[in-house]
């Protein structure tokens, strides 16, 4: 199956467009749409080579403080030898367009799209867009958080195209969760799926949990319910989740509602401040 993913290329609107957007910024979620994600609001990273990034999201005391989200955009011949300066960084990348060189631990692989890979904390990587074609990609970091007598979790490298989704129960095939990790791995503090709507499914009832999330629009559209409030998102959409934020969609097609979510996961709510303070 070919992917087709929607990524970000950048550039800046003209002076003769509207102002108004799809933007939300509130105490429990935030939309930030795909026209946002413009050349204007793109930064830059230490040791990364021909690269640019958008950052959408990133821990924020009293939102979401968990984990961070970068959607990279790699030229030519660019990338890093030296990519994560944090040794507690863990990080899952997703591919959404052209193709990457990960070596890790002297082993090279090559993610075309579609690609994920898992890195556990103090892995030796490094990643390369060594094509004439733009590389692009999402990056998610998270703290590792350690448990005593439990290993970190292994590398993963793998296809979202080879890994049969797993289908939600008394929904008729039409709501279905690719898994790269096994969710009763208990070494994993974080997962990232791909969540797959068919047109006219929905989530029934207004999840409210603990988890945080970043969802990333992949591929259609849909009307989503955000706390109080229904938005419509669609592909290149990002939303952004503070734990316990009422959630809800109804996928209206014509295609599949597809996204790439994060959310933390199988570790003790800390009772004190994670400093010590």
């Amino acid at each position: 199956m070919s992917a087709k993913y929607y990524a970000p290329k950048g550039g800046h609107p003209g002076q003769d467009q509207l102002l108004t957007d799809r933007a939300i910024f509130t105490d429990a979620y935030a939309v930030i749409p795909k026209g946002t994600m413009r050349d204007i609001v793109t930064s830059f990273l230490p040791f990364w080579d021909k690269t640019r990034l958008w950052v959408i999201a990133r821990p924020m005391t009293g939102f979401a403080e968990t984990f961070s989200q970068y959607i990279m955009e790699v030229a030519p011949q660019g990338g890093s030898q030296k990519p994560e300066a944090d040794p507690n960084a863990q990080a899952v990348l997703f591919v959404v367009e052209g193709q990457a060189t990960l070596t890790v631990a002297g082993v090279t692989h090559v993610l075309e799209e579609g690609g994920y890979a898992y890195l556990p904390p103090s892995t030796d990587w490094t990643l390369l867009n060594a094509t004439d074609q733009m590389l692009r990609f999402h990056w998610i970091r998270k703290s590792y958080q350690e448990v005593a007598g439990l290993a970190h979790p292994d590398v993963i490298i793998t296809n979202e195209n080879d890994i049969a989704p797993t289908i939600m129960p008394d929904t008729d095939g039409k709501w279905g969760t690719t898994r790269f990790v096994d969710p009763t791995d208990l070494r994993h503090d974080m997962h990232v799926t791909i969540v797959t709507f068919k047109p006219g499914a929905v989530i029934p009832f207004l999840e409210t949990h603990v988890m945080e999330h970043g969802l990333y629009v992949l591929e259609g559209k849909a009307a989503y319910r955000l706390n109080s409030d229904w938005v419509e998102v669609e592909a290149g959409d990002y939303m952004w989740l503070r734990a316990f934020c009422p959630q809800a969609c109804y996928a209206g097609g014509p295609g599949d509602f597809r996204y790439l979510l994060y959310k933390d996961v199988n570790r003790h709510m800390p009772l004190r401040p994670l400093s010590g303070a």
